[in-house]
C-alpha cells in the first residue's frame, strides 16, 4: 500500500503524477507513460536524468567516502574549487548544500566587508522581481511579497531597486552611505525569465567600483552552461566579486558553492562561516564529473545554438497567438509571456506528456536539459504550439 501525503507539511501543490525512472530527456510515470523533461527539474537535471558518466561516478564514491566533515582536509573538495575558480575567474570557493546557502554565504561576506569598512548597518542593493532563496535572509533580499508573506519581521538591510535600471542604482548610490554591494541574478528566472540589456552588468560593475561596493551575482538558475556561457555574466566579458552557484552543478545531487575573488575571497576566516555537510566527498565527486562533461560535450556552445534555434522557430510559430505577448530566452532558459494568467498551461501540458511551469503567473518557463537532441527540440517546440493553442481555444468565450 503506498503511503499518504498526510505525513508531509503541505508546502506543495504538487502535479498528479509520480515518475518512477528517467533516462536523458525522458521521464515515464508509474503507468509507464513517457514525458519529455523541459523542466530539468526547475533547472537541474542538466545533463538529463541517469547520465551514465554521473551514475558511475555515484555508484564509485558511494562505495569509497561519502562523508567526513570539514575539520579535514577533502582532496576532491580542493579540486572542484580549483575548476569553478579557473572557469568562473574566481580566487576562493566556499562549499554548501543549496543556491540559498550559497546566496546566504554572499549576503554574509557582504555585510562583514561592510564592517570591515565600519560601516554599522551595512545595505545591500536588490532587484524589483528577484528570487534568492527561502531562508530568512535570503527571502528578505527577494523581491516578491508573496513569498515574504507571513515571515515577518524580514531581515533589515536591504534596499531596493527596479531591475535593468542602471539610473535608479546610481542615484541611490549617490545618497545612499551605508550601501556595500549590488546582488543581483544576470537573468530572472522566477521572476518571468527577464533579461536586462545589453550593458547592464558592465554597468553595476562600473558603479560598484566608482562606490566601491561588493557586485555578487546570483547564478544558480543561470550558471554551468545553460545560457550559453558558463556563467552568465560572461556574455558582457565582466567579473563579479561574487558569484554564487547552485542547481546544474550536482544535477540532482545537492551542492552550492559561493565563489569569490579579491578582498571579498578573504572576509571569511576561520569560525566566521561553515557547513557541516557542505563540499563533502561525494557531492564534490559529482560536481567533478558534472564538469566533465559540459566541458568533454561542449555543451555550452550547444546551449547557446539549440536555445537560439528554439527560440526562433517558437517567435516564428507563435507569431499570429493573441495571448503571446512576448518570447524572450538566453541559451537553453526560454520564457514565453502571456498577456493574462496562465498556470493552467502547466496542466495542458502534462496531458500532452510535456514537462514545463509557468513562473511570475504570466510566464511559460522552459529549462530543458543541455543534452537534447535536435529531435527532441522540434518535439518540445511542436508540443508547446499544440498546448498554447489548446490554451487559446479554452478561453474563447
Amino acid at each position: 500500500m503506498e503511503s499518504s501525503n498526510q505525513y508531509l507539511m503541505q508546502t506543495y501543490v504538487r502535479s498528479p503524477v509520480s515518475f518512477e525512472c528517467g533516462r536523458g530527456s525522458w521521464l515515464w510515470d508509474t503507468a509507464g507513460n513517457r514525458y519529455l523533461d523541459a523542466l530539468g527539474g526547475i533547472a537541474v537535471a542538466i545533463l538529463g536524468h541517469a547520465h551514465p558518466q554521473v551514475a558511475a561516478a555515484i555508484a564509485d564514491q558511494a562505495r569509497t567516502l561519502l562523508h567526513t566533515s570539514n575539520l579535514y582536509d577533502i582532496p576532491l573538495q580542493r579540486r572542484l574549487g580549483e575548476r569553478l575558480c579557473r572557469l568562473s575567474g574566481m580566487d576562493r570557493a566556499f562549499f554548501c548544500n543549496s543556491g540559498a546557502e550559497a546566496n546566504e554565504a554572499a549576503i554574509k561576506i557582504a555585510r562583514r566587508f561592510g564592517h570591515q569598512k565600519g560601516i554599522d548597518k551595512p545595505a545591500i542593493l536588490v532587484a524589483d522581481g528577484a528570487f534568492h532563496g527561502r531562508t530568512l535572509a535570503t527571502l528578505s533580499a527577494t523581491g516578491n511579497r508573496k513569498v515574504q508573506a507571513g515571515f515577518e519581521p524580514l531581515v533589515a538591510g536591504f534596499k531596493r531597486v527596479p531591475f535593468n535600471d542602471l539610473d535608479s542604482v546610481r542615484q541611490l548610490g549617490h545618497r545612499a552611505q551605508d550601501v556595500v554591494g549590488i546582488f543581483v541574478e544576470p537573468i530572472q528566472g522566477e521572476g518571468g525569465v527577464n533579461i536586462p540589456d545589453t550593458g547592464y552588468l558592465s554597468g553595476l560593475r562600473e558603479l560598484c567600483d566608482a562606490n566601491d561596493w561588493l557586485l555578487m551575482v546570483d547564478e544558480i538558475q543561470t550558471g554551468m552552461c545553460r545560457t550559453g556561457k558558463w556563467f552568465a555574466y560572461q556574455h558582457e566579458g565582466i567579473g563579479p566579486d561574487v558569484a554564487t552557484v547552485a542547481k546544474a552543478l550536482g544535477n540532482g545531487i545537492p551542492i552550492g558553492a559561493c565563489l569569490a575573488r579579491g578582498r571579498a575571497a578573504e572576509v571569511l576566516v576561520p569560525g566566521s562561516h561553515g557547513s557541516t555537510f557542505g563540499g563533502n566527498p561525494f557531492a564534490c565527486r559529482v560536481g567533478l564529473t558534472v564538469l566533465d562533461v559540459l566541458e568533454q560535450d561542449r555543451l555550452a556552445e550547444r546551449a547557446a545554438a539549440l536555445g537560439a534555434r528554439i527560440l526562433d522557430a517558437l517567435q516564428q510559430r507563435l507569431a499570429g497567438f493573441n495571448s503571446v505577448r512576448a518570447i524572450r530566452g538566453r541559451g537553453l532558459m526560454i520564457g514565453v509571456e502571456f498577456d493574462r494568467p496562465c498556470t493552467e498551461l502547466v496542466s495542458i501540458a502534462l496531458n500532452e506528456r510535456i514537462l514545463v511551469n509557468v513562473t511570475a503567473g504570466t510566464v511559460l518557463r522552459l529549462l530543458p536539459p543541455l543534452i537534447f537532441t535536435d529531435e527532441e527540440a522540434e518535439m518540445l517546440v511542436n508540443g508547446v504550439v499544440a498546448v498554447i493553442e489548446q490554451f487559446e481555444k479554452d478561453r474563447v468565450p
